[in-house]
């Protein structure tokens, strides 16, 4: 190892340690989000990006082996710093850890809303304060930055509960459900955030493991690893604020590593339960079925119908939980949700767009992935998935990030900071500029990758997008091979 190897060491660990400072600070230092005090988030959010840009960048020229230790040494530093506080965004896991305390007492999750009379003996003080207070018109309020105000059902008595949606049965499929028992189980119902967190900083942690194994098996650059493992995304959204998106993107990651390896049952039954996690890993079906398919889609489906069964038997039609109500919340009902085509058109027009723009995706991710190396194919479509539907979260954006990873294609993480954006800032008009821009660092950075002649070819592939293609349209790989940086 020469000077400038050391160099770039001690240049990538101080970035880390910064990350790491700047994790714990952003956690510290800020209350629970608001969206009417957006300015001092968005401006943590943007330092920790360009931390971790400066970080992945120096990292570049660092020998192999060494960058390997700073990867695991820093995904833990980043992971276990995100820990430093009670979640800042969201208080999902609150519903989790409420869904798993109710499991454990021998009742479906799926059967009772969580503000519901039966279940007032559950309560932990944690997750249903007592305490309120009147307002200057005298009527009864709750106290807590994280906590709302909310009834129950029936007779509308005043509920105080750290659960968002207090009124509504739980919405998280079969998967995340056993999760959030199992954890219940060993910690207890006293036990508060800190749990899901550790559970999300393990999964995370397996997820960088499993990238710079497989990367090094296909003879690629386990540098790339480090787009999932100091991520702030994941840092935050999968740690902090323990999103169970994480277990979907780990499973749909595990699928894929299968049937890349040719073998099709062992990633049916992950995607299966990958899709039984938060049924938006779907997504990741159509770059795995082109071969044998049928294996594929008979061992996933049979998977998530097993997961179900057990809610089924207990709750019968009540397992689709607030699904239904949450869609039509969301926008999605109406078209407005739909960020770029509503700006052209609105309604149900809008809807029957997104749809056709989806099977359209899924028909050319199936016909142009090669099973045996899909991951294009899975970053075109759950990418181009997210640009269509346009969520308002960032954490939906957890599955696409271990496939940028596994292409080294980190210009599609615009995509997940046009998503953090819409989060913090929830402006439609903001998100509309953000994932163009998304979309053209996306295309002008594709075409610099392809080199002379990736005009062409692309123009080629859009004048004849049905057939198989013969060549990729960008070699991304031949200059990153583990090889030439060793």
């Amino acid at each position: 190892m020469g000077e400038d190897g050391h160099v770039r060491i001690v240049i990538t660990a101080v970035l880390l340690a910064a990350s790491v400072v700047a994790t714990v600070l952003s956690l510290t230092t800020l209350p629970f989000y608001s969206h009417l005090q957006p300015t001092a988030l968005v401006t943590w959010t943007a330092v920790l990006w360009v931390l971790f840009a400066a970080a992945v960048i120096a990292l570049r020229r660092v020998p192999a082996k060494a960058a390997v230790v700073l990867i695991l040494i820093g995904s833990i530093g980043i992971g276990g710093a995100a820990m430093s506080s009670p979640p800042n965004v969201s208080t999902d896991s609150a519903r989790y850890a409420w869904d798993g305390i109710v499991q454990n007492a021998g009742i479906s999750p799926y059967r009772y809303a969580a503000t519901s009379p039966y279940l007032n003996s559950l309560r932990p003080e944690w997750l249903f304060p007592p305490d309120v207070q009147l307002t200057p018109g005298g009527a009864e309020t709750c106290v807590g930055s994280r906590i709302q105000t909310s009834h129950e059902p029936g007779d509308g008595e005043l509920v105080c509960t750290a659960l968002n949606r207090g009124t509504a049965h739980t919405i998280y499929p079969p998967s995340s459900e056993l999760v959030f028992a199992a954890v219940r189980f060993i910690v207890g119902p006293n036990a508060q955030y800190w749990p899901l967190q550790l559970l999300g900083l393990l999964m995370g942690l397996v997820i960088t493991l499993l990238l710079l194994r497989a990367l090094r098996a296909r003879g690629l650059n386990p540098r790339w690893a480090a787009l999932w493992a100091w991520s702030p995304l994941w840092a935050t959204e999968g740690v902090t604020n323990s999103h169970i998106d994480t277990l979907g993107a780990l499973f749909l990651l595990m699928a894929t590593l299968a049937v890349s390896s040719g073998k099709p049952w062992r990633g049916g039954i992950a995607l299966g339960v990958a899709i039984g996690a938060k049924l938006i890993p779907v997504i990741g079906a159509p770059a795995l079925l082109r071969g044998r398919s049928w294996k594929i889609v008979v061992a996933a489906v049979v998977t998530f119908f097993v997961l179900y069964v057990p809610y089924i038997i207990a709750s019968g039609i009540k397992v689709l939980g607030y699904l239904p109500k949450y869609l039509n919340e969301e926008g999605y009902n109406t078209g407005s949700r739909f960020a770029l085509i509503s700006f052209f058109i609105r309604g149900k027009p809008a809807i029957v767009i997104a749809v056709v723009l989806l099977v359209i995706l899924a028909f050319l991710v199936w016909r142009k992935s090669n099973p045996a190396d899909p991951w294009m194919g899975q970053v075109a479509m759950i990418g181009i998935t997210l640009l269509i539907v346009s969520p308002s979260y960032a954490w939906y954006a957890l599955l696409l990030v271990p496939m940028i990873a596994m292409t080294g294609r980190w210009e599609w993480l615009a995509i997940a900071l046009a998503i953090t954006l819409r989060e913090l800032v929830p402006h439609v008009a903001v998100f509309r500029v953000s994932e163009v821009v998304a979309i053209l660092v996306i295309v002008v950075v594709t075409l610099l990758r392809a080199g002379p002649g990736g005009v062409g070819r692309a123009a080629l592939e859009l004048r004849h997008p049905w057939r198989a293609p013969v060549r990729p349209l960008a070699r991304i790989d031949e200059p990153d091979r583990l090889a030439s940086e060793s």
